[in-house]
Formats: structure tokens, sequence, C-alpha cells
């Protein structure tokens, strides 16, 4: 049975959703709070890292988003995690970062994660999540395209130019590159099959706002490190676990639609399939 932590802090808010999602499915999930990692706690409530085969930072307000949104939280897990966290990456072992956990590994620099021309040096922040376009928290049902090739385990069984249905909610959700070094990252993102996740409209047609609710760079919801264990995403797939989920689900019923799973729930689903094939 694959072992999930589910990592919370002060201001963390949808852990129990995304534990939901996982025990649901069969796995032994955990929410385990960063001082219970660094040993902050009495001996029985300490865990390790290692004892894992899963990372998820879940979505919320991480130490109130003061700095910027996931800047506290990517320091302290880099300052008191920082060798376990590699270790873990190192060994194969999946990582997934939803909003909040998506800002916190852009910070960490483990997304995109590819080395730096200059630097070849992947622990350094490459692009950011910055204040959506619209200067407000944007919290509305979202389309997101599946771009990934095959490379991202935690899409693998979703089809290719799949449109999903997941909702987002945010304030700082804007995938941003700086201008110099934008068209580069974009080739490289695209080169190794790293963009997940792009914004689009029902048409299935990549469009600004308010379909791109954030006005994110080429689009993008999603993407994962070159090896393509780790993804961090803008919208909430914990919140698009069940069919019955989606603000439109009584209308869709009365029209012949059935309770089952939401669009959401391919993403545990897939991660879950790669650790049962190690």
């Amino acid at each position: 049975m694959s072992k999930v932590c589910i990592l919370r802090i002060e201001g963390t808010n949808c852990e129990l959703e995304t534990f939901y999602a996982f025990k649901r499915l069969g796995a032994a999930a955990e929410i385990v709070h960063l001082k219970q990692l660094i040993g902050a706690v009495s001996e029985r409530e300490r865990r390790y890292l290692k004892d894992y085969d899963l990372l998820v930072i879940p979505g919320g307000f991480s130490s109130g988003d003061y700095i910027r949104a996931g800047a506290i939280f990517a320091a302290r897990l880099r300052g008191s995690l920082g060798n376990e966290i590699d270790d873990f990456i190192e060994n194969g072992n999946p990582v997934l970062g939803i909003c909040n956990g998506f800002q916190v590994l852009v910070e960490m620099g483990l997304l995109p994660g590819f080395s730096d021309d200059k630097t070849k040096d992947k622990a350094i922040q490459q692009v950011a999540l910055t204040t959506n376009d619209s200067a407000r928290f944007e919290c509305r049902p979202t389309l997101i395209k599946h771009e990934n090739r095959g490379n991202c385990i935690f899409t693998r069984g979703i089809e290719k130019s799949s449109i999903l249905k997941i909702p987002s909610a945010h304030a700082e959700g804007k995938f941003f590159i700086a201008e110099e070094k934008r068209e580069t990252y974009i080739r490289l993102l695209e080169e190794n099959d790293q963009i997940v996740f792009r914004y689009v409209d029902p048409a299935g047609n990549y469009a600004p706002y308010p379909w791109n609710p954030n006005g994110a760079s080429y689009n993008i919801a999603g993407i994962c490190n070159p090896e393509g264990t780790i993804l961090g995403l803008m919208p909430h797939p914990e919140r698009a676990f069940y069919a019955s989920l989606d603000h439109e689900w009584m209308r869709a019923s009365r029209e012949g639609g059935q309770e089952g799973g939401g669009d959401g729930k391919m993403i545990f689903e897939a991660v879950l399939d790669y650790l049962r094939s190690r």
C-alpha cells in the first residue's frame, strides 16, 4: 500500500480534502505537520520523509502568504529538510504541489527544474507564480487541456488534448517567466515535455481571461520537472474528485449524467498506479 505524506503548516487548508482523495483510492495517506518531519515534536509523533512514497504539498495560504505566496513555506522546507527532499526526489519518489503547493515548488526551484544555462544549478528559482492580472482573488471553474505526451507520471492514462474541468481558487497564480528568458524557457518546457496543463475555453482554444483566470504566460496551468516525477498545478483536483462536486452536476444529471468520478480523480489514480508499478 502506497504511503502518502500530505504536508501541512500554519495556513494550509486543503490537506483534508487531499487526504480523502488518496484514502478513497486505497492509499495509506497521512496528514503530517512540518514539525513532525524536523523533529520538533515528541518521539511518538516523529515522522521521517524517507518512510513515504509520495510527498504532497496541498493548497491554502501557508504562513499567510506573506512576502510572496509559498515563499516562507519554501524557505522553511529548504532550510530544514533540503537534503531529505533532494534524496527523496533522487530516489524517484514523486512530489505533487497543488495551488499553494505549486507556488512552494516554484519558490524552491524544484519546478521547472531544468538546469540554467549558466549555473547548471537546479536549486534556483527560474519562474514565478505572481499576482493575477485581475488583481483579485479568482475562484471559478476552469477548463484545462492535457498537453503532456507521456512524460508526467501524474497524467498517464489521461488522453492527450482532453479537457478537464477543475476549479481554481487563487490570487497569485499567474505563471510568469522573465521576458529575457521567456522564449528559451517555453522552448525548453515544450522540448522536455514538461507542460502538463494549459487553460482553454469550452471549444478547446487557448483563450484570455476569464478562461485563463490569472493571465499565465502561454496559458500554463501546470508543469512537471524534466523527469516527470514532480507536478505542480494551480487548479484543485481534490475539489473535482466526484462528478457531483461540479457546480453544474444537477443540470447534467437531469440530462442523463450519472454519479461517478470527477476529472480531478484521474490525477490521483495515475500517480498511485505509478507507485504500484515501481
